[in-house]
């Protein structure tokens, strides 16, 4: 069983603008997924249709098998959700907050009680329990929100930008605590504009644009399938550097900048080809990123 199945999803505003242009996607269970685009390319509207905050205008999207629509309570009921802004009751203390809000998915006092102690400890928030949020810091209401998408236990936690301006120190503790809970078995379906977030913690990713998936699958492999690594060769001279026409390459201040998208299959025969021409001085290899993935894909790049 996966997590989420969506099909020819479809979002169309009444302005005429559309939203979502017939997604499908597949997020396994127990998976650490990543829903990445540039803003407006519909990851806000596709959480919302699988949260109950949107309607669709056609195709179908399943929680764990329960249809969005047809089988609203049981679909919300396995989703903890934390949205991109931070909404918190400015009347009740922290704990109080918490302790509602797993009540409202149907835990008993002493269980919602249980599990807030339990989270706000987690979270590095439990001398906060008796503040009221307008008494906290910025980050420490992010982690009040995370708290709430995971009070009720949900096997499914979704995460909308969630370390958006935080510290970098909250940004790593928060991490830790992700990738924790996903090897416990949680499924995190988390969006970012931090590439290199996505890139640590997701194991999986999804790219959308302008409404529409242009690459899903294994981080990894979207990684070495849209990114070129680059070889970097310092040589003693230049003047004499003549590789295969079919090797992409720029020299600068004697050293030799070359695009691969094999390096280890590559490698060799270029080190062969230049030491017949020049003396190799120095030779560093920059991987290819998530980042430059992302860029090539949603040809944002220059």
């Amino acid at each position: 069983m996966n997590a989420i199945e969506i099909k020819s999803l479809k979002k169309k505003y009444s302005s005429g603008q559309e939203a979502l242009k017939g997604i499908d996607l597949i997020i396994p269970k127990g998976s650490f997924f990543g829903l990445l685009g540039p803003n407006g390319a519909g990851k806000t509207t596709t959480i919302g249709i699988l949260t109950g905050l949107i309607n669709k205008t056609s195709g179908s999207a399943l929680v764990m098998n329960y249809d969005v629509v047809k089988n609203y309570r049981n679909s919300r009921q396995l989703i903890g959700l934390s949205p991109q802004e931070i909404n918190l009751d400015v009347f009740f203390s922290i704990r109080e907050i918490l302790i509602f809000h797993a009540g409202y998915y149907g835990l008993d006092k002493k269980s919602a009680k249980t599990n807030t102690d339990k989270i706000l400890n987690r979270l590095g928030l439990y001398h906060k329990r008796n503040s009221k949020a307008r008494e906290l810091s910025g980050g420490m209401k992010r982690r009040v929100q995370i708290a709430k998408a995971l009070v009720h236990d949900p096997p499914i936690i979704i995460l909308d930008e969630p370390t958006a301006g935080v510290d970098i120190e909250l940004r790593h503790l928060l991490w830790k605590y992700l990738i924790a809970i996903n090897k416990r078995g949680k499924t995190i379906l988390l969006t970012t504009h931090y590439i290199e977030e996505a890139e640590k913690l997701c194991n999986e990713i999804a790219i959308i644009n302008d409404g529409e998936i242009i690459a899903s699958g294994n981080t990894q492999s979207i990684i070495k399938e849209a990114s070129n690594s680059t070889i970097e060769i310092k040589v003693k001279n230049t003047q004499k550097i003549n590789l295969n026409s079919s090797i992409k390459y720029e020299i600068n201040n004697n050293t030799l900048y070359i695009k691969s998208n094999d390096v280890h299959k590559e490698i060799v025969n270029i080190i062969l080809k230049l030491e017949k021409q020049t003396s190799i001085q120095d030779i560093k290899i920059r991987a290819g990123t998530l980042e430059d993935a992302f860029l090539k894909l949603t040809n944002n790049n220059e």
